[in-house]
């Protein structure tokens, strides 16, 4: 993650132009992710942190920038952070550990 905003960029991008080849389905999507992430029980900032953390696990560099960036801008401080990537590296072994470094090094470079 050399250029995290660029890639960020990128990864907005490339999200974008597979929603205007299938906007039936983002339509779709959409609706899911923002009532996933809405604040309830959990705040906004919460639920885009469990979604860094799962985003970790699974390896996916596009959802951990995407994460991170809705997290940070709902307000997630670093310490919530690391404590939802410790989580991510429990369930996610020696792989998520490489993924954690790399989300908390795009967390800094996006602040």
């Amino acid at each position: 993650m050399a250029d995290t905003k660029a890639d960020l960029a990128a990864a907005k991008a490339r999200l974008g132009a597979f929603a205007k080849s299938a906007p039936a389905l983002m339509q779709g999507f959409g609706a899911i992710s923002r009532q996933a992430t809405a604040a309830g029980q959990f705040s906004a900032a919460q639920k885009e942190l469990m979604a860094v953390a799962i985003a970790v696990s699974k390896g996916c560099g596009d959802c951990i920038l995407y994460h991170l960036d809705a997290a940070r801008k709902h307000g997630a401080d670093e310490a919530a952070l690391i404590e939802a990537l410790e989580v991510a590296v429990e369930m996610g072994g020696g792989p998520a550990i490489m993924y954690a470094g790399k989300a908390l090094e795009a967390f800094r470079t996006l602040t």
